[in-house]
């Protein structure tokens, strides 16, 4: 049990029974905003009502209120008003246009469909819709420009010192530079270290203003010359950062301690809390809080392609059975998400059902492929049965592309990272195919390129994203020279 002694007004050492813990920063300000915005939903509504000369119902009413929730949902999970300070203004603006977009859909398919709102006039709602996102961004903008503008002042900004002239000190005193409405100021690097020491550990002078060694900064910390310290050291000088901090102890300066984490190669990292103890995940998974949302996505589309896509499947099934002896579907082991086996469906293009421990990518001219198979494979029109897979949830529309069993034995000890690709469900297309990595990957080269693509996917994981991805899909994901 940890302990801390805190000097008793007799001498005697008070000793606390609760071990020390790390609270995540919430801004009080944080929920002002949110309420804000809340308001300016209803209070836009009603302007609207007002200058069209409409009065307001109760449908008005359900429809306001509807919105607010359904707009502090979609806030929630664009992170508009997580870590609010460090989203720079365009980030800001596009994940408020975002989350309203989300609101506005809902609300507009509530208003054509429920009973409720008969009585609304569409022309109102359309405005209102128009005028919100537009007057939320411009407040958020107009509070950024005053606070920037208060905070420019000489005597206003917080004085900061970034102990580590290194890459990821460099990364912080550019992130504060360009938020000037955070109030900070930074006067320089502190650090001990030569040059010539290690190249990769410390940026040449030229590029920053080194103002000193630690002794430097203990006394210009003494001297009130710096409000905050940023410490940016390698996690591998665990004994100077410990030293360091003590020493800063003896001073009023706030101190922030910042882990060198940039240097694994991070996959979907998010910041957590266990009980006030911190945890930061390395390789995560996007869809451990949103996989409920991914799944609607794909039931909802899915089920969507499938209606429109039963004639041509159809025709498609009768033009396997006709052209070669065989069944219409094949089907195949992969690994699909966490690394289960699951049998994808496809329509069979070949004269064989290989489902084995050596299963050889199809080539060019490959005498396997039979004639309407090489037509099928070509505009990847063979992949239409894994609409199944989606709708029973083995696959997703978007995610990487599953690989045979023995394909992952393999590449899985060739290239780094090669297994992170099932952090997520694999999928009919992705980003590796709109981008060209699509059809055989006959060298190590363009398996890696496939593979840098999955997991800037998983990286990145959106429901834009997929959107996007299916949109262009339309484009350039159905046909490839590299598809046999």
């Amino acid at each position: 049990m940890g302990s801390q002694q805190i000097p008793g007004i007799s001498g005697a050492p008070v000793v606390s029974s609760q071990p020390p813990v790390i609270r995540l920063h919430h801004s009080k300000i944080l929920a002002l905003f949110r309420a804000l915005d809340s308001f300016l939903i209803v209070f836009i509504l009603w302007v609207t009502l007002s200058s069209m000369e409409l009065a307001w119902t109760n449908s008005y009413t359900a429809l306001g209120i509807s919105a607010v929730i359904i707009f502090g949902f979609f806030a929630e999970g664009n992170e508009v008003y997580y870590l609010w300070r460090g989203h720079s203004t365009e980030s800001l603006a596009y994940r408020l246009m975002g989350a309203w977009v989300g609101t506005a859909l809902a609300v507009s398919l509530a208003a054509l469909t429920i009973y409720i709102f008969r009585d609304v006039n569409l022309q109102a709602i359309f405005t209102w819709m128009v005028a919100t996102p537009a007057v939320m961004i411009g407040l958020h903008w107009a509070r950024r420009a005053l606070l920037t503008r208060l905070r420019s002042k000489p005597t206003e900004p917080r004085r900061v010192a970034i102990v580590g002239a290194n890459n990821l000190g460099s990364r912080v005193a550019k992130s504060m530079r360009g938020m000037p409405w955070m109030g900070y100021r930074v006067v320089g690097y502190y650090d001990d270290r030569q040059g010539t020491e290690d190249p990769t550990r410390r940026l040449n002078e030229n590029d920053t203003t080194i103002r000193g060694g630690f002794e430097q900064l203990y006394a210009d910390a003494r001297d009130g010359k710096i409000d905050i310290v940023f410490i940016t050291l390698p996690m591998r000088a665990e004994l100077r950062t410990h030293s360091l901090i003590a020493r800063l102890a003896d001073t009023t300066v706030s101190a922030y301690l910042i882990p060198d984490v940039f240097n694994f190669d991070l996959l979907h990292s998010r910041l957590t809390c266990l009980q006030g103890i911190p945890a930061l995940s390395i390789y995560d998974s996007p869809m451990v809080d949103n996989g409920w949302a991914k799944r609607m996505e794909d039931i909802i589309l899915g089920t969507g392609l499938m209606i429109a896509l039963a004639l041509p499947m159809l025709i498609i099934a009768l033009g396997v059975k006709l052209s070669s002896p065989g069944p219409v579907f094949f089907k195949q082991t992969r690994y699909g998400m966490r690394g289960e086996r699951i049998k994808v469906w496809k329509f069979r293009s070949m004269t064989v059902c290989e489902d084995g421990e050596d299963v050889p990518q199809a080539r060019k001219q490959d005498p396997r492929v039979t004639p309407f198979g090489g037509f099928l494979r070509r505009t990847s029109l063979d992949e239409l049965p894994q609409l199944f897979n989606v709708l029973s949830g083995s696959m997703s529309l978007v995610g990487p592309r599953p690989h045979a069993v023995s394909h992952n034995e393999f590449y899985r000890s060739q290239i780094k990272g090669y297994m992170l690709r099932h952090k997520v469900k694999p999928g009919i297309t992705g980003l590796a195919q709109i981008n060209g990595f699509r059809g055989e990957t006959e060298t190590l080269d363009k398996m890696s390129g496939r593979i840098a693509y999955d997991l800037e996917y998983i990286r990145n994981w959106s429901l834009l994203m997929d959107l996007r991805i299916l949109w262009m899909t339309v484009f350039k994901g159905f046909v490839g020279q590299h598809a046999y």
